[in-house]
């Protein structure tokens, strides 16, 4: 089978799916963590991978930038590839100078001003929480591993350079740790058609500090949210 933006057969897909923002994330995580992996879509450049860990079947599939792109790719997975499990591994701007570059966040709850929501199912919560099964996996195996985590909720932007949105206010009234642009239209989808996900962040700038990594970093340098992610779907 095929949608609009998925041109993979449903047997190339696994039931469990980690999704990156970028194409070229999703490629090094194929490269580095994957036995016998296979390039399972190619359309618009949305490079995906299906292959072993640790004999586990996965797939590795970017979600783009934004809560539209994301919308789309992650209800095509759930919807028409039977997909069962999304772990979102992406970045995040932080809004508090007690996270540092690099520390993991774990999403409890996505807060979004976006009407994604209203237009998929005519919902007006623009509070939407993460799955907490997933969660208490991941945090298991965080603690398991003595890796540390952060939890907390997301400010789920649809506006990349946000000229007014006040971060002492989301940081303090809605409890977000930070920015990022997708897990909104992610955890909405999964809700919808009674699916599991969550979202793992590495914290890739700091609004507060001005603190800010590089584009290879943000590409490379992501390893321990990877790991902890692949290894709680064992």
């Amino acid at each position: 089978m095929a949608t609009p933006h998925i041109e993979s057969k449903k047997e190339d897909i696994a039931k469990i799916v980690l999704m990156p923002g970028d194409p070229l994330r999703a490629e090094m995580i194929a490269k580095n963590y994957l036995e016998d992996y296979r390039i399972v879509n190619q359309v618009r450049g949305m490079n995906a991978y299906t292959g072993l860990y640790k004999g586990k079947e996965v797939t590795i599939f970017p979600s783009g930038m934004g809560i539209p792109s994301m919308g789309i790719y992650s209800y095509e997975l759930f919807k028409f590839y039977d997909v069962e499990k999304i772990i979102r591994i992406g970045t995040t701007g932080a809004y508090t100078e007690e996270l540092d570059l690099f520390d993991l966040v774990l999403v409890e709850n996505s807060y979004s001003k976006s009407n994604y929501a209203l237009d998929l199912y005519n919902s007006n919560d623009h509070v939407i929480a993460a799955d907490q099964n997933l969660n208490a996996q991941i945090k298991k195996i965080a603690d398991k591993n003595k890796i540390k985590l952060h939890t907390g909720n997301v400010y789920s932007t649809e506006t990349f350079y946000d000229s007014h949105s006040n971060i002492k206010e989301l940081y303090h009234d809605y409890n977000c740790l930070g920015a990022e642009m997708e897990s909104y239209a992610l955890f909405h989808n999964a809700s919808f058609l009674n699916k599991e996900a969550t979202c793992i962040l590495t914290v890739s700038d700091n609004l507060i500090t001005k603190e800010e990594t590089t584009s290879e970093q943000r590409q490379n340098s992501l390893h321990q949210m990877i790991e902890l992610a692949l290894n709680s779907i064992l």
